[in-house]
C-alpha cells in the first residue's frame, strides 16, 4: 500500500475512503501558519491597534469554525465530531510575523490533520483580511502540519 494514493479508486477516479472498518482511536494534529508583514503591521497587532480590532482573537475563532467545517471544505474529508480544536496566535514584531497554531483532536476512524491545516489556514487568511487596511502586502508565507498522533501510521513529527 505504500506508494499508493488512497484516495484513487482502481481506475483512477477520485473516491471517498472507506474508514468503516477502521479502529476508533484518539488522534491529534498540530498544523501552523506563518503570515509576513511589515514590523509596524504586526506591532500594530501585537499592540490591538488594527483597525478591525483583536486580530488574534477574530483569527482564533475563524480557525475553530472553520475546522468544524473541513469536512464541507474539502471534497474527499470525511466529516469528523472534533472532540478539541484550539488556535494560538503569536506576533514577533520586529520579524514582521503572525503565527498562528492549530491543534485539533478526536477519537475517530480517521485522523484530524486537514482539520488542523484548515484552522491554521483560515486563521491566516484572517489575519490578513483584518490588516490589509494597514498594509497591501501581506503574505501568508506558510500553511504546515506540525505533527500527528493516532491512527494505524502512529506519530510524525516535522523535523525543523
Amino acid at each position: 500500500m505504500a506508494g499508493r494514493l488512497t484516495h484513487l479508486d482502481d481506475q483512477g477516479a477520485a473516491r471517498m475512503v472507506d474508514v468503516g472498518a477502521k479502529p476508533q482511536t484518539a488522534r491529534r494534529a498540530v498544523a501552523r501558519a506563518v503570515v509576513r508583514m511589515s514590523p509596524e503591521t504586526a506591532a500594530a497587532v501585537a499592540a490591538g491597534d488594527a483597525p478591525k480590532g483583536d486580530v488574534l482573537g477574530v483569527a482564533r475563532i475563524a480557525g475553530i469554525q472553520a475546522a468544524k467545517r473541513t469536512g464541507e471544505l474539502i471534497p474527499l474529508c470525511h466529516p469528523v465530531g472534533l472532540d478539541h480544536c484550539d488556535v494560538e496566535g503569536t506576533v514577533d514584531a520586529p520579524a514582521g510575523t503572525v503565527t498562528l497554531v492549530a491543534t485539533a483532536a478526536v477519537t475517530a476512524r480517521t485522523g484530524v490533520e486537514m482539520e488542523a491545516m484548515t484552522a491554521a489556514a483560515v486563521a491566516a487568511l484572517t489575519v490578513y483580511d483584518m490588516v490589509k487596511g494597514l498594509e497591501k502586502g501581506v503574505v501568508v508565507e506558510a500553511v504546515e502540519l506540525v505533527e500527528k498522533t493516532g491512527g494505524r501510521s502512529g506519530s510524525w513529527r516535522r523535523d525543523d
